[in-house]
């Protein structure tokens, strides 16, 4: 959704030219002068409209500030020569007031897909092997993406990005931070799911020696290896509550306390945390606290699922049936026709995870030169439901058996369903991983298949 910052110092024509806006979907920001405006990071809006006159400095002044954000420049002085002075100094248009309100909307809609119109190069990433690859993609939605990154990666701010699993959230981490002043410090990532919740405050933060039973010796923790660089939270909405306040503090002093020790430490990290869920609705259950969701949600990030992303799907399939091919040295293997199109038809709920899965399966299959339909294994188009990223139990999987399926995996991931839902008050995540013979990761991973919402972890009497 576009950001746009109104300036305009008459309140009145402010919140009308807000609501109308906001009635036709952008999300909308104000301010009443240019000094006040440039207070605001000028640089994460999508389009800026000022008036030309304005308390201390004019509108115009926005125009160096906020580059290359556009700024629409309106004016009450409807004079030829203000408005070409104006075009002289940068500004992308003008508007007389008072002003149409189907004539600004349609301004305003031209000069944003015009912007989402100048291709922005994707970034190149050093992926964590060390090898180099670039985000894939040409889509409208995936170009505002990479418009967000080159526009965030110098501000040295916290980041959110949101998006469901398996669209490329950490790619969009490692862009940020090797676009970023802080490209040549280290970037540590961690999978908040995939720490058992007995561990996950020790890992990020450290632990003194004899701070707990097995604590044989001192330990430096994760945020503290990332100090002058960057860390990256993955899946932030796993994060215990104890572990959410410690993480406050780092935001807000830049300070840690390693588990057992009295002694704080000053570190200089810049946060980068990503989820498929939605933070303020855990706040007000009281599964996520509400003031460390202020503190990352300073700019957002949100990628597009793969069945929104047009052609972008088959674009992305060469590239890795391409790279499928070489570790499996199937040198000419092709997507037949049909394949193609039911790659594009699919709704993907997997997203990039699903369909490189699915190469993958298609490759060793594949008999003759060609990979058909039945070797990607993927289910019926009309019989297959979408997989949406936050359903609650009951919602997940389809109410008749879909063509295909085996009767045993239904009755095992019922049986998963119901042991969860039954026993998640009284025991914790590594307690329930423990009792379905699973790893921690493993059961995260089925929640989200299956949809099923992580309740807050018991607390036992002590």
């Amino acid at each position: 959704m576009p950001r746009i910052l109104i300036v305009e110092d008459e309140a009145i024509i402010r919140s009308a030219l807000k609501r109308l806006l906001e009635r036709h979907h952008y999300t909308v920001s104000e301010a009443g002068s240019a000094e006040e405006a440039c207070q605001l990071e000028l640089k994460g809006f999508d389009l800026i409209i000022s008036d030309l006159r304005l308390p201390g400095e004019p509108g115009t002044t926005l125009i160096a500030a906020s580059s290359p954000v556009p700024v629409l420049i309106m004016t009450s002085y409807a004079s030829m020569r203000s408005a070409v002075e104006s075009l002289k100094q940068g500004a992308v248009d003008y508007v007389a007031k008072p002003f149409d309100h189907a004539e600004l909307l349609e301004t305003v809609e031209r000069i944003l897909h015009k912007q989402s119109m100048q291709q922005s190069p994707p970034p190149d990433i050093t992926n964590a092997g060390g090898g180099r690859q670039t985000m894939i993609g040409n889509c409208v939605a995936m170009q505002q993406v990479y418009t967000r990154i080159s526009k965030t990666a110098p501000a040295d701010v916290t980041v959110l990005v949101l998006g469901e699993s398996g669209t490329g959230k950490e790619l969009v981490a490692r862009a940020i931070h090797q676009q970023s002043k802080r490209a040549k410090a280290p970037l540590i990532c961690v999978n908040c799911a995939a720490i058992p919740e007995t561990l996950i405050e020790s890992e990020l933060f450290g632990h003194e020696k004899g701070a707990f039973t097995g604590a044989s010796a001192a330990r430096t923790g994760l945020v503290e290896a990332a100090d002058g660089g960057t860390l990256f939270l993955d899946e932030i909405g796993e994060l215990p509550l104890d572990a959410q306040a410690r993480l406050l503090r780092v935001l807000q002093e830049g300070e840690i306390r390693k588990i057992g020790s009295v002694e704080t430490r000053h570190v200089n990290v810049r946060l980068i945390a990503a989820t498929h869920r939605d933070l303020r609705a855990l706040s007000k259950t009281g599964e996520f606290r509400l003031d460390l969701y202020y503190r990352l949600n300073v700019m957002q990030i949100e990628l597009p699922p793969l069945r929104e992303r047009e052609d972008d799907v088959l674009e992305i399939a060469d590239i890795l049936l391409d790279k499928a091919c070489k570790r499996h040295e199937r040198p000419g293997l092709r997507l037949s026709r049909a394949a193609r199109q039911d790659l594009r038809d699919y709704p993907w709920p997997g997203n990039v995870r699903e369909l490189e899965n699915a190469l993958e399966r298609g490759v060793i299959l594949a008999e003759g030169h060609l990979i058909h339909p039945d070797d990607l294994g993927l289910a019926p188009i009309t019989a297959r439901p979408h997989a949406p990223s936050t359903t609650t139990p009951g919602t997940s999987g389809s109410a008749d058996n879909t063509a295909g399926e085996n009767e045993d995996d239904l009755s095992l991931e019922d049986y998963f369903q119901h042991f969860v839902l039954e026993h998640q008050d009284q025991m914790s995540e590594t307690e329930l991983a423990q009792k379905l013979g699973i790893s921690r990761k493993n059961l995260w991973e089925r929640r989200q298949r299956l949809g099923i919402p992580r309740k807050k972890t018991a607390r036992r009497p002590g």
